[in-house]
């Protein structure tokens, strides 16, 4: 008896030690990552000890190590176990409603890590199969499979014939189909300096996301043309999944991801330094600071790949020129040609009659300006958001009405940095007060990135913050008036 308490304490030892080790090496990770994080938020020019920054770098390593956790698990733990006896196929017939008929599992949300720019992107994961020799899997085991190739990092087609082909190896049926719909965030494309692009947001479609649907097939499923792919699609049709054309093979996805323009411009030694405040597309030879390139390739051998392969060789750069459209000191407030030394003129500005004598009215006119585009970069996770900013105002008759424009840079302005959105909101409302007076208030809608990584995984969420200035703070039923107007705008589609 004495014995195997010593072998069970031995055990318990072994165990102990183990994870005592995996702990420490975890450590030494997180650690790597946050040292680089600093570097980038550095180069940057942002100092890491200010609010708001100080848990960032950890912030980061503990987000990544989580969305790449799929590196660390095997698909065999996770199957094994999970299979259940069931009357199977026999010769080509089989049982409706169980073992021998199709099982598709619909509208799996998940998320991975883009391997072209380092930023995550959505998917929805569809997977049917055939069960043969007498066994079914466990449902939930068919999405925690696909988890574990999407939590690393991927391309859509890869990530595809990765889950078809390890759940075909690992619960032999008759065959695997997988579809996928991936989205990737659409980063904004300003080829122009008119300002005509600011009074249509959806030529810079800020909204936008880029959509590619895949799909693998294995066994039954390996000619797209059979019945069993018709079968699956139209059960998919059931739920409503509306599919573009399903693309499969290995140039599917190819370029899917829009860092991959950037590629054209790096061949000439170029780097593309876009100045969103005024909207030009200027090529400067500056190329990408080497020690964030560094930093970055750091990261990628911390989360536990190689940056030597091929698909990630140009990633660390991509994800460098992506951080530097947010580096604060290249921005500069655009109103329209109007300088400091002219904000002042601005606020006094009043409609003259016809010999010269300036207007005056005690009458006031409400003014808004919705759906301005922004982009901005959360300095919490390092992630993008993104949306749109209306602006509602008062203004006194005979002064001129804002310009949409001006408007539009100030968003900007206050975006392209490290922020967070209620802080922007603030600032947006502060600006237009400051340089034009008179009552203001903005209201913010986005979609944050980090709501579907980080374990979250809240696809379709949306966040929407409020400022008021002035009347719209002691006055009800003004603030109800910009947010009716918000509101019949939404419901028209505007």
């Amino acid at each position: 008896m004495g014995a195997l308490n010593d072998e069970h304490f031995n055990v318990e030892l072994d165990n102990g030690l183990n994870l005592n080790l995996v702990e420490e090496q975890e450590q030494v990770v997180i650690s790597n990552i946050s040292n680089a994080v600093n570097t980038l938020l550095a180069g940057l020019g942002e100092d890491s000890n200010r609010e708001g920054l100080i848990k960032t770098p950890l912030r980061v390593a503990k987000a990544l190590r989580e969305g790449t956790r799929g590196y660390r698990q095997k698909v065999k733990d996770i199957v094994q176990g999970a299979l259940f006896p069931e009357a199977g196929l026999d010769g080509d017939s089989g049982h409706a409603g169980g073992a021998g008929g199709l099982v598709v599992v619909r509208d799996l949300d998940l998320f991975s890590y883009c391997e072209s720019c380092l930023l995550p992107f959505r998917v929805k994961c569809h997977v049917g199969y055939v069960p043969s020799g007498q066994r079914v899997v466990g449902l939930s085991k068919l999405s925690r499979v696909a988890d574990v190739f999407a939590r690393r990092l991927q391309d859509p087609q890869r990530l595809a014939d990765e889950v078809c082909s390890s759940l075909y190896n690992g619960i032999r049926p008759a065959g695997v189909g997988v579809v996928l719909q991936c989205w990737h965030i659409e980063f904004p494309q300003v080829d122009c300096t008119c300002h005509e692009q600011i009074n249509h947001p959806t030529v810079m479609d800020m909204q936008g996301w880029l959509k590619v649907s895949v799909c693998a097939g294995a066994g039954v499923f390996e000619k797209e043309t059979g019945d069993v792919w018709g079968d699956f699609l139209a059960l998919l049709k059931f739920r409503g999944v509306k599919l573009d054309k399903l693309r499969n093979g290995s140039s599917s996805s190819q370029r899917w991801c829009p860092s991959r323009s950037l590629d054209l411009l790096a061949i000439n030694g170029h780097t593309n330094n876009w100045n969103p405040l005024s909207y030009k597309t200027s090529i400067t030879a500056e190329p990408a600071p080497a020690s964030m390139i560094t930093a970055v390739a750091t990261i990628l051998l911390s989360l536990g790949e190689n940056p030597s392969r091929k698909e990630l060789v140009g990633t660390p750069r991509r994800f460098v020129q992506w951080l530097m459209n947010f580096k604060s000191s290249n921005l500069e407030m655009n109103l329209n040609g109007f300088g400091a030394e002219a904000t002042c003129q601005i606020k006094s500005r009043k409609q003259m009659n016809k010999d010269g004598v300036r207007l005056r009215s005690d009458r006031v006119e409400f003014r808004s300006e919705l759906n301005l585009p922004f982009w901005s970069q959360c300095e919490h996770h390092l992630l993008p958001f993104h949306g749109v900013v209306h602006i509602g105002y008062f203004r006194t008759e005979g002064i001129e009405p804002i310009g949409r424009a001006i408007l539009q840079s100030i968003v900007h302005f206050h975006g392209w940095k490290l922020q967070v959105q209620e802080r922007l909101t603030r600032q947006i409302v502060e600006t237009v007060s400051s340089v034009f007076g008179g009552d203001v208030m903005a209201v913010v809608e986005a979609n944050h990135i980090c709501m579907i990584s980080r374990g979250i995984e809240k696809v379709g969420s949306s966040t929407a913050t409020i400022a008021t200035l002035g009347r719209f703070s002691t006055d009800p039923s003004a603030k109800e008036l910009f947010l009716q107007t918000v509101s019949d705008s939404t419901a028209c589609g505007g």
